[in-house]
């Protein structure tokens, strides 16, 4: 695994609202349209999985994007619809490629910018 998407399933749909008319939480849609999108041959090397709470609660459809010996990052409000998925996706080959986590701001699709809550430094 090159890098890994962990999305929180339990995010809200938008700050306002909870789940969709269909009563699904935002992250749940976003993890769908993330795997969906991922399954395109490019992004291989990219893991898209959930957890049920990622702790960032006063944004909305938050994911954590990490790989071994990398920094990793929060980054959040995303739409659930998934229309940021290919450049979240785009981002984390960027990310995956880099020796240590960090890709230049000039790499970063524009689906991502100022989207970012975190970055932490890699663990031992």
């Amino acid at each position: 695994m090159a890098a890994e998407i962990v999305v929180c399933s339990t995010c809200r749909f938008a700050e306002d609202q909870r789940d969709d008319p269909a009563g699904v939480s935002g992250g749940q849609r976003l993890f769908e349209a993330l795997e969906s999108a991922a399954r395109d041959p490019r992004f291989a090397t990219l893991r898209v999985s959930r957890v049920e709470c990622l702790w960032s609660c006063a944004q909305h459809c938050n994911i954590h994007l990490r790989a071994p010996g990398k920094c990793s990052y929060v980054a959040g409000r995303f739409s659930p619809d998934g229309r940021e998925a290919a450049d979240i996706l785009e981002f984390a080959l960027a990310y995956a490629e880099s020796a240590d986590g960090v890709v230049p701001y000039r790499r970063w699709p524009q689906g991502v910018k100022g989207h970012f809550i975190t970055r932490s430094p890699p663990g031992d």
